[in-house]
């Protein structure tokens, strides 16, 4: 009888032992960028790893890796969960970086950026560089490598035999004419996303319709939001979609 009775005590014993709830696991948080001017395509992958690099003729031991599916540009954020458990006082530990399109490696970190222990904390800020190993660069966005001749402004047409143009650089700046003067300013390219920053200009004397064509032209290039190629005509459009300039090849 005795014996029967301690049998469920045994079992209950064990399964509050079983239920016991895990360890809680701490988190790294963090950002990744890079100094590029260039736009990550939809579906690249950002894949961030903890390592303990305390050997130095060792290779470095993986604790915890995470990735993450972006369709935004960087710096993207980033929660790298990790038990801490792990972690050795004694120990030196680092995050590394990866960007890769289709399974090519974009962007890499190259300098050691060092996490939790020896006065660091779980917060790091990740910085990329093109990585050596990519095949190819990605081609050059369609408005880049030709002049684009204004054909109509605000839909009210440009004043015959005037040149108002637009060169778009693949530093990040664009630069023409704007009747009579010539002007520069950045932009910003995001996929069908663009918008421009403030433009500088010469300050030439200008007949009266050139000089309003020239500011007709400015003006609508700080509404622009979006681009769009038709037939080899660049359509550049504000917020709503309009046309608010047309421009030839």
């Amino acid at each position: 009888m005795i014996a029967r009775r301690a049998l469920p005590l045994l079992l209950l014993t064990g399964a509050t032992a079983m239920a016991q709830p895990a360890a809680p696991m701490a988190e790294i948080r963090g950002t990744a960028a890079y100094r590029e001017r260039m736009a990550l395509p939809p579906g690249a992958v950002l894949a961030v790893t903890l390592e303990d690099i305390s050997l130095a003729d060792a290779p470095a031991k993986v604790l915890a890796s995470a990735s993450i599916v972006t369709d935004r540009q960087v710096p993207i954020p980033f929660v790298l969960a990790y038990d801490p458990a792990r972690i050795d006082q004694r120990h030196s530990y680092a995050v590394r970086g990866t960007i890769t399109v289709e399974g090519q490696v974009w962007f890499r970190t190259d300098t050691i950026h060092p996490v939790l222990t020896r006065g660091h904390s779980e917060q790091v800020e990740l910085r990329l560089v093109r990585a050596a190993e990519r095949a190819a660069a990605p081609a050059a966005p369609p408005l880049q490598g030709r002049e684009w001749i204004a054909e109509d402004i605000g839909a009210k047409g440009v004043v015959d035999r005037s040149r108002t143009s637009i060169t778009f650089g693949a530093d990040g700046r664009a630069f023409g004419m704007g009747g009579c003067n010539r002007w520069n300013g950045g932009y910003t390219l995001d996929g069908d996303k663009l918008s421009f920053g403030p433009a500088a200009s010469t300050m030439m004397a200008c007949p009266e319709a050139l000089a309003e064509q020239e500011q007709r032209f400015h003006q609508a290039l700080m509404g622009v939001r979006r681009w769009r190629i038709e037939n080899g005509i660049l359509h550049l459009l504000g917020e709503d979609g309009t046309t608010l300039i047309r421009l030839g090849g």
